[in-house]
């Protein structure tokens, strides 16, 4: 039964912002749950020798220019009009994404991941102040000095570390991955062009 999509998270990642939408919309319209996996796609990359596609592909003729046409192609098509890349991209995620497993634990990941993607991918959080991303989240309705704290603690960096590791064992290499299916046993697809397979997965039920 296709009732589940889990899905690799990690803020820094554009691919993140630009699946969140069109996929939320997927898993309402056909009464599934969304769960976030959050994780460090700075670990997942050494854990499986991946790189960033711009470096990765850096001296392949046309590659990275064509990746940004099918980029524009998909947020015309998504209607995500209100997406702009970071001015501090690529930055450390490994404060956020520790934060987010946090607010995971408290059952509102989802809501968190939602509250960073628009403050970062819409609104341009400064990254490297603290004080902004308190106010990002506490106006969302989170406890900043709560989830600041929490950050911090070897339960939750070795949590966040270990979601990563079981994400590599499942077979991810970047993010989007989503597993679709039974939690933790579900069918990986890559990519935001997976969203047509994987509507075809929810829509069996």
């Amino acid at each position: 039964m296709a009732t589940r999509v889990e899905l690799v998270f990690d803020v820094v990642s554009p691919n993140a912002y630009l699946i969140w939408w069109p996929l939320r919309e997927l898993v309402d319209r056909y009464e599934a749950e969304l769960d976030v996996i959050p994780v460090f796609l700075g670990g997942m990359h050494k854990l499986t020798g991946n790189a960033p596609p711009m470096i990765r592909d850096a001296e392949v003729k046309g590659k990275n220019e064509y990746a940004m046409l099918e980029m524009q192609r998909f947020i015309a098509r998504h209607d995500l009009g209100k997406y702009r890349l970071h001015p501090q991209f690529p930055f450390n995620s490994i404060t956020l994404q520790r934060m987010l497993y946090a607010a995971d634990q408290d059952g509102r990941g989802v809501q968190f991941a939602g509250t960073l993607l628009r403050a970062i991918w819409e609104d341009g959080l400064d990254i490297a102040s603290p004080e902004a991303i308190g106010e990002a989240i506490t106006a969302a309705g989170f406890d900043a000095a709560d989830l600041f704290a929490r950050a911090q603690t070897d339960a939750v960096k070795q949590g966040l570390a270990a979601n990563t590791d079981a994400v590599v064992a499942r077979g991810a290499f970047g993010i989007p991955t989503m597993f679709v299916g039974p939690k933790g046993e579900g069918e990986m697809f890559f990519g935001k062009e997976r969203l047509g397979q994987i509507e075809e997965l929810l829509a069996q039920g």
